[in-house]
């Protein structure tokens, strides 16, 4: 056999094996997005500011509810059921799902009719909106609402389940199933989007998080959070800070924290370690 003239079979055999390899190495190498930076859930809860909360001025209708954002026809519910579907789902026409196979996560439930599931806001709107979102424009509303850039944010459940959970936070109901994966996604969401937590919320998610031995999670990306320049001098039910005499009354109020550079407040009260933030 002369150099470099490998009989065919022989040929054809390595080019095989070449393929598989490198099929193989697309398998096993992570994507960017499959590749996220691991984080124990006690930094992101540590990092969330505890606060309380603004309970007035909510309404459903202050977020925007579904959109298309790619302007591929499919809404944000269709997406999440096309997501999240264990069996291929049958798609009629303007990306109607109508049917497939779902698990849903609370309580441990298959279904195949998609009419039975809500996409739940792991996180509700009301949760959200008395955690931080009421201080945020429309447009980060609306994106809130719809985020698909976190898997976890929005997730397909019993409309039953999901409907007895309302707006409550994990103190106050969990799921009968997944209860380690729901506290870890409840702070990844809030740490994601910057909501606060407030002292009672902080103590069960501490508990329930070190009795689950402080899971890692997929550290995902943080959204642009854009507020509202509104100047009015309503207290907690509505507005933005009345400008309280220290940031202790202001955190108690709901208020805080104040970015230097991007919050008005900020330069209001003494920002006594000077790492850019007040009444955090």
């Amino acid at each position: 056999m002369t150099s470099g003239a490998l009989p065919a079979a022989i040929r054809a055999g390595l080019l095989a094996a070449a393929a598989i390899v490198a099929l193989l190495a697309g398998l096993l190498v992570a994507t960017p997005a499959q590749a996220a930076t691991s984080v124990s859930t006690k930094t992101l809860l540590g990092q969330l500011s505890v606060a309380g909360e603004h309970t007035g001025g909510y309404g459903r209708s202050k977020f925007t509810l579904w959109t298309d954002a790619d302007k591929d026809s499919c809404d944000t519910r269709e997406e999440v059921l096309r997501a999240e579907a264990v069996r291929r789902p049958r798609i009629g026409s303007s990306c109607k799902v109508l049917s497939g196979r779902w698990l849903s996560k609370y309580d441990g439930r298959s279904f195949t009719d998609p009419s039975e599931l809500d996409i739940d806001h792991l996180v509700p709107l009301n949760e959200a909106w008395q955690s931080g979102a009421w201080r945020w424009t429309a447009a980060t509303r609306k994106a809130y609402a719809n985020d698909l850039g976190y898997a976890n944010t929005l997730i397909a459940v019993s409309a039953t389940t999901n409907r007895s959970k309302g707006d409550r936070e994990p103190q106050t109901w969990m799921p009968a199933k997944s209860r380690c994966w729901y506290v870890a996604s409840w702070v990844t969401v809030k740490w994601r989007w910057h909501l606060k937590v407030n002292s009672t919320e902080k103590t069960y998610l501490t508990k329930q998080l070190s009795g689950c031995r402080w899971p890692k999670v997929g550290k995902p990306s943080r959204p642009a959070i854009r507020t509202t320049g509104t100047t009015s001098t309503t207290p907690t039910s509505a507005g933005t800070d009345p400008r309280f005499s220290t940031c202790t009354a202001a955190k108690a109020a709901g208020y805080g924290p104040y970015h230097r550079g991007r919050d008005a407040e900020y330069a209001w009260y003494q920002d006594r370690d000077q790492d850019g933030i007040v009444c955090e």
